[in-house]
């Protein structure tokens, strides 16, 4: 398979919206059009792959994160991570690492990612590892804020555990 990786256009908001939903990979298009302003601000950079010339995958590198640690450290995130569920291990997750990280470390010096604890998140938990991500060291988020010791909470896509790159 080759891939290949390039920004977002405005164009591609479409296809983005209706391959996604194609695919059972749930993006409002209001969501897909915030994202495209948010490319045109310079407050994100949406990065899409192709595999001969179809839409594969995406991510988003956020120059600012919602998450606070990261927001206060001016460390940017990589966020909503996507590839086609059927394509999966086929290098398309890690071509879009690869430029996403290729971007980031232009700028920074370090880079940040979350990723959920259930096991729909197996693969990009195993991913990040090997690629060298570190969890931050402060624990479980759900919405962004520290799971409280002895607190129950609700296993889905808002418990978070984040990690972070050092360029090398």
């Amino acid at each position: 398979m080759v891939v290949e990786v390039r920004r977002m256009m405005e164009s591609d908001v479409e296809l983005v919206y209706r391959v996604f939903n194609e695919n059972r990979i749930g993006k409002p298009m209001d969501y897909i059009k915030e994202c495209w302003a948010q490319n045109e601000a310079g407050d994100r950079i949406t990065l899409l792959a192709f595999n001969q010339g179809e839409f594969v995958g995406s991510l988003h590198l956020l120059h600012r994160s919602d998450y606070p640690y990261f927001a206060e450290n001016g460390i940017p995130e990589i966020n909503d991570f996507n590839v086609i569920p059927a394509l999966r291990k086929h290098g398309i997750g890690t071509a879009l690492m690869d430029e996403a990280e290729n971007i980031a470390f232009g700028q920074y010096s370090v880079v940040g990612i979350g990723v959920g604890l259930y096991r729909d998140y197996g693969s990009a938990q195993r991913m990040y590892a090997q690629r060298g991500y570190v969890p931050d060291g402060r624990g479980v988020m759900v919405h962004n804020r520290p799971v409280v010791p002895g607190s129950s909470v609700r296993v889905d896509d808002d418990l978070v555990l984040y990690f972070t790159k050092v360029k090398a």
